[in-house]
């Protein structure tokens, strides 16, 4: 993107019918840290990748917790996550004080895209440069949301925002029939999955990730680094017994074969390309 005489006031509109100001905004959701959000029945889970500036400073916090059925994950700014975050906590305590009852997820939601909406139509301000990933419970059942700056909204199954989100997506879109009635720890589970994707080859340990669960009986909370890392030697291990199991079979396919070494070498062409599109 570049700059050009219809970017110097979000109200301005182009010829072409666009917002200059409100897509650079989303362009900021893109360049932040990966964040990711899944659903089931009873479940919601969020995942983010915690990026530090410098070996020597700490990252900042990328997941907020709301109330206690209610959390959120962003990608962006985070100051003006922060902001917002503070946002939805007024609106929860306001709201459980005049009705003695949670505040619904689909509400809170709306008021936050109205919020965000009234950035884009106000020459004195900007829009928020930050995506949020809204998980909830509520009497309807577990909601995950995505807040655009824009001031769009979306309910999920489950979505990934951020830098390298796209590798996470894609794994997302192979596996989201099965999150309907996956368990916690599965859900958990595939959220660590879809955090390595996006890591592009980094290994994934606990103090590079966080993960956050709310759902039936179970209030909004941060899983502590202990238990994140013992879901993710799990996982390795898993990943360990299946290579192993699956080598027996490429030799013996390998020897039925008239020509082993013009066999050998077709088959590993396709096979070294497969990871490439993940890379991107």
């Amino acid at each position: 993107m570049f700059r050009n005489q219809y970017d110097t006031d979000v109200t301005t509109w182009s010829p072409a019918g666009r917002l200059f100001q409100v897509e650079y905004a989303m362009e900021a959701v893109k360049q932040g840290s990966a964040a990711i959000g899944l659903r089931s029945k009873t479940h919601v889970v969020l995942a983010c990748v915690n990026k530090a500036n410098s070996e020597l400073s700490s990252h900042q916090r990328k997941i907020f917790k709301v109330d206690d059925h209610i959390g959120v994950a962003i990608a962006g700014l985070t100051a003006d996550g922060r902001v917002l975050s503070r946002y939805m906590r007024s609106e929860c305590i306001n709201y459980s004080y005049t009705y003695e009852s949670p505040l619904p997820v689909g509400r809170l939601v709306v008021q936050l895209a109205d919020k965000a909406q009234v950035c884009t139509q106000r020459s004195w301000k900007r829009p928020y440069g930050v995506g949020l990933l809204v998980a909830g419970l509520d009497e309807s059942g577990a909601h995950l949301y995505y807040n655009c700056p824009s001031g769009n909204y979306f309910e999920y199954q489950a979505f990934a925002i951020g830098s390298r989100s796209q590798a996470a997506k894609t794994y997302l879109e192979r596996r989201f029939e099965n999150f309907v009635d996956s368990s916690r720890d599965d859900l958990i589970k595939d959220a660590l999955i879809a955090v390595r994707e996006t890591l592009q080859g980094e290994t994934l340990k606990s103090s590079i990730c966080t993960v956050a669960v709310v759902g039936v009986g179970e209030a909004f909370h941060i899983l502590d680094q202990e238990t994140v890392q013992k879901l993710i030697d799990a996982f390795e291990i898993v990943k360990a017994e299946e290579g192993p199991a699956g080598e027996p079979d490429a030799t013996a396919e390998q020897g039925d074969t008239a020509a082993a070494g013009q066999g050998a070498s077709t088959d590993q062409g396709p096979a070294d390309q497969g990871p490439a599109p993940m890379e991107l």
